[in-house]
């Protein structure tokens, strides 16, 4: 199967993890990396985005040590529009958390205009921090947690 999932992952962490491991379970995964121009206008709390080079090159990293594990292909696009690649005929599945699960609806919408199979859309619920809450990449940089959902007091951020 063709997975496609999309995300600006600044920085990179567990819940992330478990969204690759999902999509490659699945099958090969495309990667849709947002733009530094849709990262800032994606985001629901106002924070700094490294540039698209930067996270790139961290996502290249994440999914080349992952797809290893499942003996799968990927590749890593910019997404210059929220509902990106996943409207091309190519995909048979979309992978997306929780509070993206209504994008994935608008991307089916599209698919049929276009006259495309809809996407089987598998959502992969949040990873917790140890406090209990979600982890989020916003937690991460404002200092509360770490990439594996620990509580950080004493942390900066990034």
């Amino acid at each position: 199967m063709n997975v496609a999932l999309g995300g600006t992952f600044d920085p990179i962490h567990d819940g992330h993890r478990k969204l690759f491991e999902r999509a490659f379970e699945l099958g090969d995964v495309t990667v849709g990396l947002t733009s530094d121009e849709l990262a800032a206008q994606t985001r629901s709390v106002d924070r700094a985005v490294r540039p698209f080079e930067e996270r790139e090159q961290d996502l290249q990293d994440e999914l080349a040590d992952i797809a290893g594990d499942y003996g799968s292909e990927f590749e890593v696009r910019k997404l210059e529009e929220p509902t990106g690649i996943a409207t091309e005929p190519k995909f048979d599945v979309l992978v997306v958390s929780p509070e993206t699960k209504a994008t994935g609806e608008r991307i089916n919408d599209i698919r049929e205009e276009r006259g495309h199979d809809p996407l089987d859309i598998e959502v992969v619920d949040h990873v917790r921090a140890e406090d209990g809450d979600i982890i989020s990449s916003t937690r991460i940089v404002q200092g509360e947690i770490d990439e594996h959902g620990n509580i950080t007091p004493d942390r900066d951020g990034r």
